[in-house]
């Protein structure tokens, strides 16, 4: 049921994102673009999202456990350091430069051409490096949590 509730989640992220017309990196350059031809969509877009968010948040943390998961898996780290700004840096540069972020990428893989492929390579590329640096800095027994105990 984990996998079959994961799925159905990703297509609806999916199917939300291509409606909204975010597959599309021209409508995210346009809403970086703020000197040209500002294009507000993006804005609404992730308002709609975080809206959504807000009100269902604290109702779903005063439920005991998620449906179909055997706990929520929240982040336990609190503060801001310097390795969450600089990849928050390094993502963002990224999503300026092409108007891609992993979500949208993802959808486009089929059907985006070789920048789309090359863009989900980097990105895979970069998360193998981040695994590495991280069981180098925590020593060579120390799961990713980010791919699962068994990465």
């Amino acid at each position: 049921m984990h996998v079959l509730s994961g799925l159905v989640a990703g297509l609806l992220f999916g199917l939300g994102l291509g409606l909204g017309g975010m597959t599309d990196p021209r409508n995210v350059l346009g809403f970086l673009d703020f000197a040209g031809d500002w294009n507000p969509s993006l804005l609404w877009v992730m308002g709609g999202g975080v809206g959504v968010f807000a009100a269902l948040f604290p109702a779903i943390r005063r439920r005991s456990g998620p449906l179909f998961a055997p706990a929520f898996d929240l982040p336990a780290m609190r503060r801001i350091d310097r390795e969450l700004l600089a990849g928050s840096a390094i993502f963002g540069v990224g999503w300026g430069l092409l108007g891609l972020c992993p979500g949208p990428a993802i959808v486009n893989a089929l059907v985006g051409g070789w920048k789309v492929l090359l863009f989900l390579a980097a990105m895979a590329a970069g998360m193998g490096f981040h695994a590495l640096w991280q069981r180098r800095r925590l020593g060579e027994d120390a799961p990713c949590e980010h791919l699962g105990p068994d990465a």
